[in-house]
């Protein structure tokens, strides 16, 4: 168990000095600045080299880092803007990191960081656009805790990171505070970055009343990631998808942002006795049916969204629609998402009804597949219908750890690049108007895999 320090610590000055060696220091501190002045305008300093009068640009952003040591501890409390709650990593482990997404365009000037007791003795400030590709800020190579704050920073992204290198305790990396200074753009860029959540079976029958019980952690991360708007991939109520059931369990915990999610049904939405995809149609209306149908298509930014029903793959009805709506689509990159996967390594394996779609969408150049099914996370090198890995093929991820049980991993796929099972977490992904990766994060908040960043074709 770590000790807790009740308030930050923060450096602190000695005594006072007496009136007479205060004006004899103020003197010479005068001539020294005249002497240096110059020089220390011109570099990056922790807490010596003025403070810029840029705005605070961090606080209540969404937030990730590469771990916790508990759900007490988020990355998201080292922005609320509270100095008594703060970030902690996993005790004992080197690298550590937390990041923050400052939005589409931010000028960064300056980086304050409030230490606890577990500080880092050695870390970088790095920035990056796309959470990929970092360019460093500032080092520390013998820090001692306490606070932080360099000034004089040049760095212009998306993200900035505190990446932490060297513990100089045998705890973990925590923070009270980070604070991020700079400018951002009032309007982000047309078709601009941004960031969605995904995930498949999700609401079994349980509440937060019991601990066992996963859609609600899955739910409170997806709200913690903050992203533009949440996908599901089916399934997402157990067992039939009663709207009874969606009410007293989705409702509860996903339902929470259910004005921002573009769902679709799964096998459990047909087996409703009062007729399939009843209790789903009722629960969520004309969010599922924005086109009068429980397939539909959006755009954001330079991205095309196709929103499926794998359930009726076989109906010619959906398949012309597909065809006539890839044909209009005008946007640069194109997602689909529906339930059954073509390619899975768990429980279900692969399924060759969603394989006339894919070569729908294989034409069409579309990027990015999405799908739930089997109870796991897994991601796929671009690959075309027929399996064969190739640079102008679609992204296929397995995402259905929403929170329905486990599925063991069976049988490995060809160009399956990473699987995990028993974790439950939600896809976050981050779109570009012309690239796309993603993060698989945990209900305890550390991402466990983190994709390549791929270019839209």
């Amino acid at each position: 168990m770590r000790p807790f320090a009740s308030v930050p610590p923060r450096r602190t000055t000695s005594a006072s000095p007496s009136p007479t060696t205060t004006t004899s220091l103020s003197l010479l501190l005068a001539v020294v600045l005249l002497l240096v002045g110059g020089l220390a305008l011109g570099l990056p300093d922790r807490a010596g080299a003025g403070v810029l009068a840029d705005s605070l640009i961090s606080q209540g952003r969404p937030a990730t880092s590469s771990s916790v040591e508990d759900s007490t501890f988020g990355p998201e409390k080292a922005f609320d803007g509270l100095a008594t709650t703060r970030w902690a990593s996993t005790e004992g482990v080197d690298p550590q990191w937390i990041r923050v997404d400052l939005g589409p365009s931010a000028t960064v000037s300056r980086v304050k960081l409030v230490w606890e007791v577990a500080y880092a003795k050695a870390y970088r400030v790095e920035i990056s656009s796309d959470g990929t590709t970092w360019t460093r800020l500032a080092t520390e190579t013998a820090g001692n805790g306490g606070t932080d704050d360099w000034t004089g920073l040049t760095g212009t992204g998306r993200y900035l990171r505190v990446y932490g290198t060297a513990r100089g305790t045998p705890y973990g990396y925590s923070l009270w505070t980070v604070e991020v200074y700079g400018t951002t753009s009032t309007t982000p860029p047309p078709g601009g970055a941004f960031t969605v959540v995904a995930a498949g079976d999700i609401a079994a029958q349980c509440t937060a009343s019991s601990s066992s019980c996963a859609h609600p952690k899955t739910a409170a991360l997806a709200q913690r990631i903050a992203p533009s708007f949440y996908l599901t991939m089916g399934d997402n109520q157990y067992d039939d998808a009663l709207l009874s059931d969606f009410r007293a369990y989705y409702d509860k915990t996903w339902g929470v942002f259910k004005a921002k999610t573009r769902p679709v049904p799964g096998n459990h939405e047909t087996y409703d006795p009062a007729g399939p995809l009843a209790g789903y149609q009722a629960y969520f209306g004309a969010i599922a049916y924005p086109q009068g149908k429980p397939y539909y298509s959006y755009d954001q930014g330079n991205w095309h969204f196709v929103a499926l029903d794998s359930n009726s793959f076989d109906d010619p009805a959906q398949i012309q629609w597909l065809k006539d709506d890839l044909a209009r689509n005008t946007k640069g990159c194109v997602a689909a998402y529906f339930h059954h996967p073509l390619y899975s390594s768990g429980g279900h394996g692969n399924d060759p009804v969603s394989r006339p779609v894919w070569r729908i969408l294989y034409a069409a150049k579309a990027d990015l597949v999405l799908n739930g099914h089997d109870h796991h996370y897994e991601r796929f090198a671009p690959q075309d219908p027929d399996g064969r890995a190739t640079a102008d093929g679609m992204v296929e991820i397995v995402g259905g750890m929403g929170g329905a049980e486990p599925y063991d991993i069976e049988t490995v796929q060809p160009n399956s690049q990473k699987r995990i099972s028993g974790t439950y977490g939600v896809l976050k992904l981050d779109l570009t108007d012309t690239t796309y990766t993603w993060q698989y994060v945990g209900t305890d908040d550390q991402v466990k895999d983190s994709a390549p960043t791929y270019t839209c074709h």
